[in-house]
């Protein structure tokens, strides 16, 4: 059994720990109030504007935006990986990179990577770091993003990517981030972000709407596309950044309650090795007294 003061000390290291994750939980809660009000107040929008141009889409010939459904055979593909900028979250980062290596190794993309033949653009140092840890390294890095979380900063990164895609550098975009559930669950998502897919006249909610378009639907189609994509890579970053804070908290609510119960533990050693020691003094004590009597 250790001594008195190595369990001291451990109690106080234990209980400082307690302090900095009892502090991490409550920040960490502070901020994804204000993240998750983020990405719900974006959600209706982000699917109402989809159903809108699912709608003006089902007759639109698409003659002047097929470039945005080209399904090529030659160029690469991109995989975006959005993580988070700082640790101490769970299993947040992790399972992101383990989704996009167990994607990189799907017989569907086997041999891309080595190949040159895939791309991977990181939103999130700690994505870089978890790859780069597996020996996939990330072509490119966008940190500051997630300091910001400016669109304007999203639709310049969207406006690169788009380009990209529609010059045929790339034959496919896919997304992979945490989707935000409640702050105890976060769903690993996959998500195909080029090319697009034309919508199905039974998933158009509103098809029958008679809308008056101005200046015309060739022109108004054109305009949402962009403005649809750049809103999903903004709308992945939210959820993303409040399922950081969910993940955050709830590590950092486990780490808490694991230094309590590790407290008292230490304390009952504690008290077990002063009685241990008090017992020994006594005995000495008497011993002592019976010597002197003889």
């Amino acid at each position: 059994m250790a001594n008195l003061k190595e369990i001291r000390n451990r109690i106080v290291s234990v209980k400082s720990t307690k302090q900095i994750t009892s502090a991490m939980k409550m920040v960490s809660a502070a901020k994804l109030r204000k993240a998750q009000d983020a990405i719900i107040q974006m959600r209706p929008y982000s699917t109402t504007l989809q159903e809108i141009l699912n709608n003006l889409m089902l007759n639109f010939d698409g003659s002047d935006i097929g470039s945005f459904f080209a399904k090529r055979n030659q160029g690469k593909v991109l995989f975006v990986c959005i993580t988070s900028n700082k640790g101490l979250c769970g299993g947040f980062n992790s399972n992101i990179a383990k989704r996009l290596i167990l994607e990189l190794q799907d017989n569907q993309y086997a041999g891309f990577y080595k190949s040159g033949k895939a791309d991977i653009f990181c939103i999130g140092k700690k994505g870089a770091e978890q790859l780069k840890s597996k020996g996939f390294k990330a072509t490119k890095s966008f940190h500051s993003i997630l300091e910001t979380l400016a669109y304007s900063q999203v639709a310049d990164l969207a406006d690169d990517i788009i380009s990209r895609f529609l010059k045929g550098e790339y034959t496919q975009v896919k997304l992979f981030y945490n989707s935000f559930k409640n702050a105890g669950t976060q769903v690993v998502t996959c998500e195909e972000y080029l090319p697009l897919s034309k919508p199905e006249p039974q998933k158009a909610e509103v098809a029958q709407a008679d809308y008056i378009l101005e200046p015309s639907q060739n022109e108004i189609v054109k305009e949402l596309i962009p403005k649809a994509l750049k809103l999903g890579i903004f709308k992945a970053i939210l959820d993303s950044n409040a399922s950081e804070h969910g993940a955050r908290m709830t590590a950092m609510h486990k780490a808490t309650d694991n230094a309590t119960e590790l407290i008292k533990s230490f304390q009952l050693d504690y008290n077990k090795a002063r009685q241990a020691t008090i017992t020994n003094e006594i005995l000495e004590i008497v011993s002592g007294a019976e010597a002197l009597k003889g």
